[in-house]
């Protein structure tokens, strides 16, 4: 009995056969259809072009006697020299190309014929004769020529169109008788394909069928399911095999579902041990696992689908995070409230991407951290800050007005090292007194009630303003300041007095990690709802770890001790930025320097406010 790979082999040999016999035949009728054409184009092509350019040069030619019968001599003479020399290179062309009976006669008549034309011409050409015997030179013996040329050069162009016309008849019944046994050939080769269709159907398909029958039952979990086999080919061989591994799963089966079902558990004991809300989400979004907490808040029980619960929100992060195969968190690292048995509750949503064994993406981890201790902590710091601001700020403005009591002497005479001491106490007093300032600042922006006086203004009277206070410090440091500002910029929204804070703290930092030979720039630019302003310096950098945590209240970078400031510029100058309705932003490189980018919002797109508060 044949094996499965020798009918297949039977069965490919006979197409194969047919095949190349079909190919054979078409390349053999390629190359006369071919050979046909290139005697189209080769031998007669050229000859055609070259007659049809003698023709259009003795046209132009004729049309130089005439200028020159009119008076235009010097422009009749350029034409008539010009196309000459098409006509001779033309006429060389049709010398070298002659194939036809009969059509070297003609080619050789008609170079004597121009011979004499030319010859002719210098009778008309010479503007010294008497214009009657030119005019009679031209129409008695030139004109006549001319005639006679185009007639010889149009005897030649039909013979090589006829020759041409015939070549195409002899190429169309060659394709024609191309085609006739190339469908003899597709007709037997279609009959062979069909007849190996009929029979693998029997030989492969069948069996082949049953096969995906019994993976079907399979999948289904029917492991009891058996292949039957009627041949003992390779498919037969292969039933077998099924057979024997779904005995095998059989018996995989009884041992390991026991132990499935014990881990199963056991995982679904320690989700539910977990303290934050915490759900495994399929591809098609569908809840696997859910803690206790994210069922009871959240509702994402076993089986529901996030599209159908009523937080968008979540779908949108679960979306994000399988399509960037990277966490999302909601935009700004917001966070979600909840009301749970009367008690305010905070979380922080994220989704993190699952992926396979090929690293794609098949579903996410749902996971809201309850972030509500962190909130009342953070409202707990902020208030003792105020509080603690407002109660120093009564005994530090009393001794700050002692020091300058003292220094002026006024309740008696000083030795030079007490109103050294004093100097040193007004200096740390008066960088308490900023400090104070600078945290009172940044506790009115936090609670909105910080007043903001928001007019129309041009970005480069912003620029040009803030700078001023500047050019001397950045002359005394020998760093370069510049401005890049784009023409016809919209007006912002802004409160030019904080705005101006914003600028002087940005600066005062470029100037400070800025060595001297350096640069300093502020750049503006408009888009589409705001307008960009962007404080560049070519100084030290920012190292890329610290570059999160810079906007953040006494934050300092460490190894920079020397500095004198408390950390809270950055801070403030976020808030200014966001009250007004912007964005600030940094992008540095260690060694290359740093550029802070802030955003207003354009005049022309939002209407005028007077006070946020």
């Amino acid at each position: 009995m044949l094996g499965l790979r020798q009918k297949i082999t039977l069965g490919f040999s006979g197409l194969l056969i047919i095949t190349l016999v079909i190919g054979v035949q078409g390349i053999l009728n390629i190359t006369r259809l071919g050979g046909s054409v290139d005697v189209i184009l080769r031998e007669n092509y050229r000859s055609v072009i070259a007659c049809q350019r003698m023709k259009e040069a003795l046209e132009r030619i004729d049309s130089g006697l005439l200028f020159t019968l009119i008076g235009e001599a010097d422009r009749g003479a350029a034409l008539i020299r010009k196309n000459e020399a098409a006509f001779e290179e033309a006429l060389r062309v049709e010398l070298d190309t002659i194939t036809l009976p009969g059509e070297g006669e003609k080619a050789s008549r008609l170079r004597g014929l121009f011979s004499r034309y030319r010859a002719e011409i210098g009778t008309v050409e010479n503007s010294a004769g008497p214009i009657v015997s030119r005019r009679e030179a031209y129409f008695s013996t030139l004109f006549p020529l001319f005639d006679e040329i185009k007639g010889t050069a149009d005897d030649i162009l039909r013979m090589n169109q006829q020759n041409m016309s015939d070549a195409n008849d002899r190429a169309r019944r060659t394709a024609a008788q191309a085609r006739k046994h190339m469908y003899i050939l597709l007709l037997a080769g279609t009959a062979a394909a069909a007849a190996f269709i009929i029979f693998s159907r029997k030989w492969v398909m069948r069996p082949i069928r049953r096969l995906i029958r019994s993976t079907e039952e399979i999948r289904r979990g029917n492991l009891d399911f058996v292949v039957s086999s009627q041949s003992w080919d390779e498919i037969g061989q292969l039933s077998e095999s099924f057979n024997i591994m779904a005995a095998s799963l059989r018996e995989f089966r009884r041992t390991d579902q026991a132990k499935l079902l014990r881990i199963q558990r056991a995982t679904q004991q320690a989700f539910d041990s977990l303290p934050d809300a915490v759900a495994i989400v399929d591809a098609e979004r569908r809840i696997e696992v859910a803690t206790e907490a994210a069922k009871i808040i959240f509702f994402m029980k076993p089986g529901a689908v996030l599209s159908e619960l009523p937080f968008s929100w979540m779908t949108e992060l679960f979306d994000q995070a399988v399509r960037t195969g990277r966490k999302a968190v909601l935009e700004g690292g917001n966070v979600i409230q909840q009301f749970i048995r009367g008690e305010e509750k905070y979380f922080r949503p994220e989704a993190l991407p699952i992926f396979d064994n090929d690293h794609l993406t098949n579903g996410a981890i749902m996971m809201l951290k309850d972030v509500t201790l962190l909130r009342q902590h953070d409202e707990i710091k902020k208030g003792v800050i105020r509080t603690v601001s407002h109660q120093l700020k009564t005994p530090l403005t009393s001794i700050r007005m002692a020091i300058h009591l003292l220094l002026e002497e006024r309740v008696g005479t000083l030795t030079e090292k007490q109103a050294e001491l004093l100097v040193a106490a007004r200096e740390e007093s008066e960088r308490l007194h900023e400090i104070l300032n600078n945290l009172l600042d940044i506790s009115r922006l936090e609670a909105g009630r910080a007043h903001l006086e928001l007019q129309k203004a041009s970005p480069s009277s912003i620029v040009l303003g803030a700078l001023d206070p500047h050019r001397r410090t950045a002359q005394d440091r020998g760093i370069s300041l510049r401005t890049d500002i784009a023409v016809d910029l919209p007006d912002v929204l802004v409160d030019r007095t904080r705005i101006d804070h914003v600028f002087g703290n940005l600066l005062s930092n470029a100037f400070k990690h800025t060595p001297p030979g350096g640069r300093v720039t502020i750049s503006v630019s408009a888009a589409e709802a705001e307008v960009q302003f962007r404080v560049s310096d070519t100084g030290e950098g920012i190292p890329a770890p610290f570059l999160p945590r810079l906007f953040e209240p006494f934050f300092r970078i460490p190894g920079r001790e020397n500095e004198t400031g408390a950390g809270l510029g950055l801070a403030i100058a976020k808030e200014i930025v966001e009250a007004q309705g912007g964005s600030i932003a940094v992008e540095s490189r260690e060694g290359e320097g740093s550029t802070f980018t802030f955003t207003l919002r354009r005049a022309d797109r939002f209407s005028k406010e007077v006070d946020p508060s």
